[in-house]
């Protein structure tokens, strides 16, 4: 298939994907911390309306929606409408089959509930971070784990990093971790979504 996989700068969802076989292109603004070849520093919503994409997965900046940030929704009302609005453009992108990724939040309440809520315990890893998915001719991910571990501990950072790196501009840089997919997330979204028998027909 060929997948665009919008909004990612890290490649890791791009990367999961070209694993199992697929055409599959990273787009953000920012460059990719990953493989170059692949990525496309542009507008995600232009790019998914240049090719004729088969998957699109999509992960907008969760800045102004986030559940965390509703206590002062009020003072951010005009650029949290911005963050709606391109997150509707990419629902209703010219692609037969959509996810959009992000936490609890606007999405839900503004727009509509989420398919699907999704925790890295889900597999494996021992962290909670609660992550809708929003799909459009695609199933729900399985979990390979069901059962919630005792010793879940709050997510804050998935990737180790030395505490040099987190010097200057450490709290763009944590931002910027905190919002990296999980990579057993990334293959459960490869395995499950990239077989043709998994797009759900409308």
């Amino acid at each position: 298939m060929k997948v665009l996989v919008a909004c990612e700068f890290s490649g890791r969802v791009r990367d999961a994907f070209r694993a199992n076989g697929h055409d599959a292109w990273s787009c953000d603004l920012e460059p990719t911390e990953g493989d170059p070849t692949f990525h496309l520093q542009r507008d995600a919503l232009k790019v998914s309306r240049w090719l004729d994409w088969d998957l699109m997965v999509a992960f907008p900046p969760c800045t102004y929606l986030t559940k965390s940030n509703a206590w002062r929704w009020a003072q951010i009302q005009q650029e949290r409408e911005r963050a709606l609005e391109f997150v509707m453009d990419l629902m209703f992108a010219p692609i037969p089959s959509i996810a959009i990724e992000n936490p609890a939040g606007a999405i839900g309440t503004q727009i509509r509930l989420a398919d699907q809520y999704i925790q890295p315990w889900h597999w494996g890893e021992p962290y909670q971070k609660t992550t809708g998915l929003w799909l459009k001719n695609l199933p729900r991910l399985v979990p390979a784990f069901t059962e919630k571990p005792t010793d879940l501990r709050a997510y804050v950072d998935n990737r180790p990093r030395t505490s040099g790196s987190l010097s200057g501009a450490g709290g763009v840089r944590r931002s910027r971790d905190r919002s990296l997919t999980f990579q057993c997330i990334a293959k459960a979204m490869a395995d499950q979504w990239g077989p043709p028998s998994a797009i759900v027909k409308a």
